[in-house]
This record gives structure tokens, sequence and C-alpha cells, in this order.
């Protein structure tokens, strides 16, 4: 009976996967067309530092706070998905007003930040950019002005997003966000652009209204409506939520200190290198949120079930199933962007007012950025497992002990190595983070870190082997092919190709173990086809 259940999870979280990766992958590409729009018209420049300066407080709710791992969702999905009794009825009462008190909850708190950013964009970013020139402080003011309203929205998010998700429903809430990138794509097409960039942050808070507008109806259909509700103190599912949130909301806020830390050390640089570092940030979450939203979704809240139930051999089985086939894919995905990473940056970009050097900028900090994928999926991955223990503490505390940390890497790196220095820096952070966790975890569970590490080794190898063939094989087309638009295409397909031949046959002289599973589940299904046909 117990393998039949893990039969049918697994079964299940094929599907959600698959369904989510084409989700994800569309709103992608609708982020990917925003950022080659927004690159045309603004380029590298003091217009685009401003607005990404301006925009890392408003990111705070709409992504970290209100997306995918957030503490909103995060809280929503561990808590909830142990009170519904019946996910194919009505919510009763008490879960209303769990529902209720949360979200005024939300209005409070994100409503007074979001005014004090209104009413006070230049003292805000006087703070987070002190080193910036006053035209850049005062740009950015602007922006942050215009994007205040996106902060609330963003709380809002986060809760709808986790309803949405504890009950299986994975395809709205995961298309939603590309109504941001639609809004800014619309805005400035519409307008031509602007020489302040005012546009552009006026189409991002039409992204994010057009993003709370696609969710709000199907949570009303599940049965929630808001009434708003003031008892916080005598609400005990309430009360769990407060516990795993407030650590996970001040460890999610203790991160994007870390972002501002960097905003501090990036703002006394030459104009346009935080934008250079924003893209190349973006391009490296592309792929790694791609693969991250399609494992973490839908496995996050069967975490949270079998921690309820106990069956920690189970979350032990597609905790290491699951990191180790996103690992696998990230190794492959990490070298090949080494290799072929200027190329990516100009087909995609340079055309406008971005131009050479700028791709030449945002491939440096691309090729250090890269080199974080695998600490960084692990983090993420293990941080669930956490959080379906409802603890969210040990997760912030190292968070903390992040902020000084990053401080001090920035002041040895950033002087020597530009914005390059932090993006090592954030490599750095990012490992301590990954290994932290992973040593801690075991107060809670033992994870088998041991063939998990083993197979983990063969795929370092593998990587290693595609990487060399790889680059020697893009040394050669240099020498025969072109700079042009057409021959880029041609170099970056025939070395994806290569590269990942190479990874493959490694794969199986190795015998990866998860290169194995992709065979027996592609083999299953391609038979289960022919029989029916």
């Amino acid at each position: 009976m117990q393998e039949v259940e893990k039969n049918n999870n697994s079964s299940m979280l094929v599907k959600s996967a698959g369904l989510i990766v084409i989700v994800i992958l569309l709103s992608k590409i609708a982020g990917f067309l925003r950022d080659v729009i927004v690159a045309n018209y603004y380029g590298a420049s003091i217009v685009s530092d401003a607005y990404f300066y301006a925009y890392q407080i408003p990111a705070l709710a709409i992504v970290i706070l209100g997306g995918m791992g957030g503490p909103f969702h995060s809280a929503t999905v561990s808590v909830f998905s142990k009170i519904i009794k019946n996910f194919d009825t009505k919510p009763e009462a008490q879960t209303k007003k769990l529902f209720n008190v949360y979200e005024t909850f939300s209005l409070l708190i994100f409503g007074s930040i979001a005014l004090i950013c209104f009413f006070f964009p230049t003292q805000v970013m006087n703070i987070i950019i002190s080193q910036a020139t006053p035209e850049l402080t005062q740009l950015a003011a602007s922006h942050l002005k215009i994007m205040s309203p996106v902060i609330l929205i963003g709380a809002f998010l986060g809760l709808y997003y986790g309803i949405l998700v504890t009950y299986n429903r994975f395809l709205l809430p995961n298309i939603a966000p590309s109504m941001l990138s639609v809004g800014i794509i619309f805005t400035l097409v519409l307008t031509g652009g602007d020489e302040s960039g005012f546009y552009l942050a006026i189409g991002t808070t039409i992204g994010a209204i057009l993003q709370l507008l696609m969710q709000t109806p199907a949570v009303i259909k599940l049965g929630y409506t808001f009434k708003p509700s003031f008892n916080f103190l005598h609400n005990k599912n309430f009360n769990d939520i407060l516990e795993l949130l407030m650590p996970a909301f001040l460890s999610s806020t203790i991160g994007q200190i870390g972002i501002y830390v960097d905003i501090f050390f990036a703002s006394g640089l030459e104009q346009g290198q935080w934008t250079a570092y924003g893209y190349a940030n973006r391009i490296f979450q592309f792929p790694v949120g791609l693969m991250l939203s399609a494992l973490l979704v839908p496995l996050f809240p069967l975490f949270s079930r079998l921690v309820a139930q106990n069956k920690f051999d189970e979350v032990r089985h597609y905790f290491n199933k699951g990191v180790g086939s996103l690992i696998y894919v990230g190794a492959f995905l990490m070298i090949f962007i080494f290799i072929s990473r200027t190329d990516l940056i100009s087909l995609a970009l340079e055309r406008g007012a971005f131009d050479s050097s700028a791709t030449l900028m945002v491939s440096e900090v691309l090729f250090v950025i890269s080199l974080s994928i695998i600490p960084y999926m692990f983090r993420d991955s293990i941080t669930r497992i956490y959080y379906s223990f409802n603890d969210s503490k040990t997760p912030f505390i190292i968070a903390i002990s992040s902020i000084l940390l990053k401080f001090i890497f920035n002041s040895i790196l950033v002087k020597p190595f530009g914005i390059n220095g932090i993006a090592m820096s954030t490599v750095i952070i990012t490992t301590i983070n990954a290994a932290l966790l992973a040593f801690l975890i075991r107060k809670r569970i033992s994870l088998g870190y041991r063939a998990f590490v083993s197979q983990i080794f063969k795929i370092l190898i593998c990587a290693l082997i595609a990487f060399l063939i790889g680059d020697f094989v893009n040394i050669l087309l240099d020498k025969f092919l072109a700079d042009g638009f057409i021959f880029k295409i041609i170099r970056v397909g025939i070395i994806f190709t290569i590269s990942l031949i190479s990874y493959i046959l490694s794969s199986l002289t190795l015998k990866v173990e998860y290169l194995s599973d992709v065979k027996e589940k592609l083999a299953a299904k391609f038979l289960k086809r022919r029989n029916n046909a």
C-alpha cells in the first residue's frame, strides 16, 4: 500500500512538474522579451541603474515575499495544507477566519511600508545608495514613488499563490508573474519609452496590478473572500503562521539587506555596472528559476504532508531524487554558460542602446555568478525541508550571519574586481549557506548524504569532461566562423550539442543514477504509448 502511494505521489509530481515547466517557460520567455525591450531602450546607463536600484524594494514584496519560495507562500502552504480537511469542498469557517486575519495583517504591514516609500522616496534612496550622485538618487527616488503600490500588492500575491498551490492549482499562480513583464512591454512599446525611465516604472506597477487581478478570481472561486479581521491574538492557526512566517519574513528581509549591502558598494562604481549585475542575475535565474519552480512548487506541499505523517523515509527519497536531478541538469547548464555566455548575451540583448561593452560587462558577471548554480539549487531545496518541519529559525539565523560575511567579502573584493567582486562574494555566501543548512538539518532528519555526495562527485567529473570538449570546439569554431548573428547561433548550437553528447556519454560511463532515472521514465512512457496505440 505504501509503495502504491509512493508511486502515485511520484506520478503526480512528474505531471505537475511537466505542467509547471511549460507554464514557467512561457513566463520566462515573457521576462526575456521584457529584458530585450528594456535593454534596447535604456542599455546599461544611469537610467537603468536608477530603475534597478529603486526596484529592489518592490522586488522584496513581489518576488521574494510574494513569489515561489517566499515566506508568505511557504507559511501559507505549510499551515493551510495541514488544516484543510477536504480540498474538494468549500473551506470551513476556521479556515476562512485564518485567511481573513492573515490578509488583514498583510494589508497593515505592507500598506505602511508602501506609504513610507510613496511619501519619502528620496530619504529611502539616500539610505540605500548613499554613495550615488545626486542625479542618480533623485532619479531612483522618482521611480520608487511610482512603484510603491507594488509593495502592497506583493504581500497579497504571496498569500494567494500559497492558497492556490495548496489546492494543487499550479497553472495560474505560475503564469500570473508573466503579467509583470507584459505590463512593462506594452507600456514601453505603446509610449516609445522616455529619457527618464518613468514609463518603465509605470509599466512595472501596471504589471503587478494585472498579476493580482489574474489570481484573485481563482482564490474567490475556492471560497476565500476577504473580510477584515483583527483577531490576531486569539487565532491559534494564525499564531502557527506567525511562528513560521516571522523568522522566514525576517530571513527574506535579511537576504534583501544583503542586496542592499551590494547596492551600497555598487553605487560608487562606474555607470551601468549595477545594471550589468542585474541582467546577469536574470539570465542566471531564467533556467535555474525554471527548474527550481518545476520541482519545488509540487514537492513542498508533499514534504509538509509527509512530515505531518512522520513519513521521513519518503521525505528523504523525494529530496534526494529531486535535488539530485536538479544538480545533474544544473551542472551541464553551468558549463554551457561558461563556454557560450558572451554569444548568448550578444544574441539576446545587444541592440539599440545595449552595445558590445555592455555585453562584455554582463558576460563577466554571469561567469562568476554561474559558479553558484549547484549550491544555490541545494540551498533553496533544503530550505523547504526546514519549513516542512515548521523551522524557519535556522535559515533565519544563517541569513543573519551572512550579512556580516557579505559586508566583509564585498569590502575585500569590490575594490580590486569591481562589480565582479560582488558576484564573487555572492558565490561564496551561497556556498557557505548551503553547507550550513546541509549540516544543521541532521537535527531534524537524516537525508543520507553519503550516496548523494558520491553521485554529485560523478556529475562534476562529467561536467568537467563536457566543458573541456565544448571549450575546445569553441576555440576551433572561432577560427572558422565569422562574428555575425547567424554564425553566433550556429556556434552556440554546435557547442550545446557536442557538450550535451559528451555529458550524457560520460554519465553513462560513470553510471550516474539520475540519468538512469530519466531513461527509465522515458522508456516507460514510450512503451505505454506503444501499447495504447
